[in-house]
């Protein structure tokens, strides 16, 4: 069996037109069946694991609601597990090649190994701009529902934040009244607001004070307000004539900067075909908006480094493996896999940080691994 699927892949590689074509659709068929187990089978793991996490964390919940939960959860856990996808049905591609002789055939046929790549490289592609095209607006509309499920059932209430040009727009409170805050400018991290106005209206709905300072600083608990004016809005009262001034003020509140930040949006949670009118819009109210330009990029690298990790699984297990060293050599393309995707992590932290270019941050780690990848081929094929 195994001598006449060599015999035909010598006659398929030795020709030419359709003969090439039958070849790349041979070795792209092949590698979409690894494509895909390796994804099922990761899938399957990852939904046990988050079931079992969702269980723990809401036990008083219907399970109805935690297999929703959970069903929201996914799509992201696979979206971030893409490259180890990649990573394992390379290997599991080229390992089954080389240890078929198949590659060993395609060479003494006259070709090189980076011509037998093509297909893989193409079908990992095509993967990729799916990705990003398809899967990153579904990823963003389920991480964004799972988050706002997930705080409703622990009781928190979200912070409705919006931005607009002249400003930041924020909510807070309770059963007791509601205060609206509006502030022209805002920390990086959301913790400080520069020349706000605090709003308190009553539980009914009627407008209680009104409350302006030169800055305001979220504390534990309460926001901590410098240069202060308040207004009673008490129907009847001339507020400006009773007026008050204090030099500081303390103003309870139940949001923290990280509510404040979720209800910003994280990354993830914008499609990316939003997020430049999104970053456009905060740049023009005046935010930073680094870490939305740095994932933005990243998004649009990601299918240039998915190739990387194709290509550079390759170079360690195109070889002829019928020997002691394929767990080595196995092992070390899954582990360089894994440090290239960590070094592209970090250079993203780094680009959000502002320690580095946003450009430099996503796109320099994909492209250095991609020549990395085609230089170690060409090294072990002139070998």
């Amino acid at each position: 069996m195994a001598a006449d699927r060599e015999r035909d892949l010598a006659v398929v590689a030795a020709g030419e037109g359709g003969g090439r074509m039958i070849l790349h659709a041979y070795l792209a068929r092949r590698f979409v069946t690894n494509f895909a187990g390796v994804a099922l089978s990761l899938g399957v793991v990852l939904a046990l694991i988050e079931l079992i996490d969702k269980l723990g964390d809401f036990p008083d919940r219907p399970v109805g609601d935690v297999l929703g939960l959970v069903a929201l959860k996914m799509p992201w856990a696979n979206y971030e597990i893409l490259p180890l996808v990649v990573i394992l049905a390379s290997v599991a591609l080229f390992l089954r090649l080389a240890r078929s002789s198949e590659l060993v055939v395609l060479r003494a046929s006259g070709r090189s190994a980076l011509g037998g790549l093509m297909a893989p490289v193409a079908v990992t592609l095509v993967l990729g701009l799916l990705a990003v095209a398809v899967g990153n607006p579904i990823v963003a509309a389920t991480s964004k529902r799972d988050h706002d499920l997930s705080n409703r059932y622990r009781g928190i209430e979200t912070a409705a934040l919006a931005v607009a040009a002249e400003g930041l727009w924020l909510r807070q409170g309770d059963a007791d009244g509601q205060t609206v805050i509006f502030a022209e400018r805002a920390s990086a991290d959301l913790g400080t607001l520069h020349a706000p106005t605090f709003v308190e209206f009553a539980p009914d709905g009627a407008p209680a004070r009104r409350i302006s300072a030169a800055s305001a600083r979220l504390g534990a608990g309460a926001w901590h307000l410098e240069d202060v004016k308040i207004w009673t809005l008490d129907r009847g009262s001339n507020p400006e004539a009773e007026a008050q001034r204090m030099s500081a003020l303390e103003l309870p509140s139940d949001l923290t900067q990280d509510r404040i930040l979720d209800s910003f949006g994280r990354p993830r949670y914008i499609p990316v075909w939003d997020l430049p009118g999104f970053i456009a819009q905060l740049e023009a109210a005046g935010f930073s908006a680094r870490r939305y330009a740095v994932w933005f990029q990243s998004e649009l690298a990601r299918p240039v480094f998915l190739v990387a990790l194709v290509l550079m699984s390759a170079a360690f297990t195109i070889g002829h493996v019928r020997g002691a060293n394929v767990g080595l050599r196995v092992l070390t393309a899954v582990i360089v896999g894994f440090g290239l995707h960590y070094v592209r992590n970090f250079a993203q932290i780094l680009g959000e940080n502002g320690q580095i270019p946003v450009a430099l941050a996503a796109w320099v780690p994909p492209v250095a691994a991609l020549f990395l990848a085609v230089g170690l081929i060409l090294h072990l094929e002139d070998g």
